[in-house]
């Protein structure tokens, strides 16, 4: 009869940490490594905030200048672009829950986000300005014309429009909006008066809509950074992005596509 040695089989606990000592090395695998080994990058954008990302519904494709980065990105890395529908309410969620690897499309770069997940360094610098209709310029001409009672105020749940109009709107009336593009259609409708966003997409608003009229996006009312977001701890994929954001810069590839997308205001 043949005698097996007792050592040559891996016990119970050897077998436990065997498996644990596996789920802790793919934990500590950068997603740079995964996405390298996958051959695509998992990009999550709302879709909802021009100029930066939209999704077309003409063409079924998503567009702007983070979308354009974001193809930029995949050709660097080597790998292919997928893009994943999320909401302002959902990014952070969704983020910490691996739905994507990397969120792009004007998203600010804030302490409360910073918290929980990992910002890049900045690419773009905007501000609050308000949209307002053309004909109500005499009648909004400052904050002070515009939080009075009687006025309404549009914005759309879990972005930073809606935490703007909650910290500095006392006195008019706030309406929301499950999504970002039905804003400022209703304020060129009159259903609101209103609409506190970026001045960049304020201007892109009044240029396609001759109703609209961004107020002073020169002087705009806040100073925000915007930047991609990831999940915390990766500091191999923040790195890389960093540099990538840098060179980027120093090549003059980040001006273009803000002359694309943005242009002068």
């Amino acid at each position: 009869m043949r005698t097996f040695h007792m050592r040559a089989i891996p016990s119970l606990l050897q077998l436990a940490l065997l498996s644990a000592f596996s789920v802790h090395v793919h934990a500590q695998t950068s997603l740079l490594d995964r996405i390298m080994e996958r051959g695509e990058i998992r990009i999550g954008t709302t879709g909802d905030y021009k100029p930066f990302t939209y999704l077309n519904p003409e063409t079924g494709t998503y567009e702007g200048m983070d979308i354009d980065a974001a193809h930029l990105l995949g050709e660097v890395l080597g790998v292919s672009v997928r893009f994943v529908p999320t909401t302002w309410s959902n990014l952070t969620e969704d983020t910490l829950n691996d739905r994507f690897d990397l969120a792009m499309g004007g998203i600010t770069r804030t302490l409360t986000r910073q918290k929980d997940l990992a910002l890049t360094d900045p690419y773009v610098t905007i501000g609050k300005s308000p949209l307002i209709r053309k004909a109500d310029r005499d009648r909004f001409r400052n904050l002070q014309d515009i939080d009075r009672p009687g006025v309404r105020i549009g914005a759309n749940y879990g972005g930073t429009n809606e935490a703007y109009v909650r910290a500095n709107i006392r006195q008019a009336s706030i309406v929301m909006f499950e999504n970002n593009l039905d804003v400022q259609p209703a304020v060129a409708a009159g259903d609101v008066d209103v609409m506190f966003t970026d001045n960049v997409e304020a201007v892109i608003y009044a240029r396609q809509n001759p109703l609209l009229y961004a107020l002073d996006p020169d002087r705009p009312l806040t100073r925000e950074d915007l930047g991609y977001m990831t999940v915390r701890g990766d500091q191999p994929f923040i790195n890389y992005l960093n540099l990538w954001l840098y060179q980027m810069r120093q090549k003059g590839t980040l001006d273009e596509l803000r002359g694309k997308w943005i242009g002068e205001y």
